[in-house]
This record gives structure tokens, sequence and C-alpha cells, in this order.
């Protein structure tokens, strides 16, 4: 089922978010042909196995692209890359020697995709995005404008397991995707795990710093900003306009409403309903944490 220009434009967005959310990842990507800019200025014009004639020889369309034959990938013209013939791929996209683009995967113009990076089966990338060197894309849609650095890894399963009766650790269904929306910028070694029960979804024009951990089900807003070494536990829900200083622990199934700023090092344990600044483990208004540091500070000098 194809979406339209205006929802993947929007992408990011809490109303188009919710309208993605409720879709397969494989029906929206069916229906690229029926885009327009909202993912590439030309995607009916995309090369479809550029340069083939004739019917398409037949591949594999397993989730890993498993099986897949050498002969069904070919070398892209601008910049070297390996591309499979079922991959849609606008012709002004530079695909960089030693990047692999998997079947049925979408590349809007403008796209630069750094040597070493994997673009997996049926991924989506937006017109304008640059991805940097050895990046891993699975399971995953990322909106226009994006800045993905290298080392990033998005759409890999989240750590979900549970115990069974018997003791033996079993693994949770981790089958969903990641939504990234526009403008969106995803520092180095960063890992961006696809959801369980509902897709991941980062908002327009939210900027991640290098070595974040964002697990699944995360659902973050617009505008906000994860500093360095951030780890964000299954299951949370941030508002729009938040800052995560460095080292902010969130623990999972929280909620935090939007205009919240946390100070580093901080840890969420329970949900913040209230905008403002926040500080401390666990987590408080930043005048109360102010006061536990200074009283602990006047406690530990008495004793001296």
């Amino acid at each position: 089922m194809a979406i339209t220009a205006r929802k993947l434009a929007n992408l990011g967005s809490s109303t188009s978010l919710s309208y993605l959310m409720s879709k397969k990842h494989k029906a929206y990507i069916q229906g690229h042909r029926d885009l327009s800019p909202g993912i590439g200025s030309s995607l009916r014009d995309f090369s479809v196995g550029a340069g083939q004639t004739g019917s398409s020889a037949s591949f594999d369309t397993s989730e890993d692209g498993a099986g897949l034959s050498p002969i069904e990938f070919q070398r892209w013209h601008n910049g070297g890359g390996i591309f499979h013939k079922s991959a849609s791929i606008d012709p002004t996209a530079l695909i960089e020697t030693g990047a692999v683009v998997h079947p049925k995967s979408v590349v809007g113009a403008y796209v630069h995709i750094g040597s070493g990076t994997v673009v997996g089966p049926s991924v989506l990338i937006g017109q304008l995005t640059k991805i940097g060197y050895n990046v891993a894309l699975s399971n995953c849609a990322i909106g226009n404008s994006c800045l993905i650095h290298s080392g990033v890894c998005i759409g890999q399963d989240g750590f979900g397991f549970f115990v069974d009766e018997k003791g033996n650790m079993l693994k949770k269904p981790q089958l969903l995707n990641a939504m990234i929306g526009n403008h969106v910028e995803i520092g180095a070694n960063t890992c961006i795990d696809r959801g369980s029960w509902r897709d991941t979804v980062i908002g327009d024009h939210s900027k991640i710093d290098n070595l974040v951990q964002i697990g699944h089900n995360v659902v973050i807003g617009r505008s906000c900003m994860l500093c360095g070494q951030v780890g964000i536990a299954g299951s949370v829900t941030i508002g729009d306009y938040v800052t995560l200083g460095g080292r902010v622990a969130v623990r999972d199934h929280v909620s935090i409403v939007s205009k919240v700023r946390l100070a580093a090092t901080s840890c969420v344990t329970k949900d913040i309903k209230e905008p403002g600044d926040y500080g401390g483990f666990p987590a408080v208004p930043i005048h109360e944490w102010r006061r536990q540091v200074a009283t602990q500070f006047r406690t530990s000098k008495k004793r001296v």
C-alpha cells in the first residue's frame, strides 16, 4: 500500500510517525513509486537495476538477504559501490566503493553513502541524506537531509529476553522497525534498536551525539538533543525539545514530558510530568538536587 508524499515528507512529526508506526515496513517500501519529493525528487525515475534489460532473475527476499547470488549485484555508476538489481536508487546518489545496497532498498536523490556502509534489505533513505563510513542500516527508514556519522548501527534487534518455567532464557521477537525523521544528525558509533511492539522513532531535527544507545520501542520527539554516552532503555517515550546531558540514563518504560533538561550523569527512574530542569540519581527537580548536594557537602565537612 503506497503512502502519499505529504505523509513521507513529514516523517518525524507526531502525526506522520503515528501513521507510519501503524503500517508494515514493506508496505511503504512497495509503494515507493507513488512517492514524490518527500523521499526523492524523482523516485518515479529511479534506476531499478540500472543497465538491465529483460526480466529480472529471482532473488532471495529474506530479511537478512542470505542466499543472494553475486550475479544479482552490480556496480553503481556514481562512486563504484555495489547494489542489488531490485534496489531503487536515484541516479544522483553517490555510493562509494565498498558500500553495498541490498534488495528492495530505496535511495533518494543526492544521497551520499560512504565506503564500507551496508544498506540492508528494504531500507528507505530520504533525499540529501549523507551516510558516513562503515554504517549498518537494517529494518529502518531514514528521512530527508539527515547526517549519519561513521560506525552507526540502526535497526538491529533490541535487547529483549525472558526466562521460561525451566529457567531457559528465550529471545523476545524483534520484528518492527526504526524510523528516523528529517534533519536528524546521529553521531559516530551510536546504536538505535528496531522495535518489538512499536517502532523505534527519532523525531525531526533531533541531534544525537557519539556513543549513544537507544533501545527498542523508544519514541523521541522533535528537536531533542542527546549528548555523549546517553543510554535509553526500551519502551521509553520522550517529548519534544528534551535535552539529555552526557551519560544520562533512562530506565525502561519511563515517559519524559516535552521541554525537559537533564543534567549530566543523571538517572531517570520514574516519569517526569512537568517541564523544567532535573538532575541527580534518581533525577529530581534541579533546585532539589542542588539542595541535596549542598546538604551532603555540609554533612561531610562536619564529619571531618
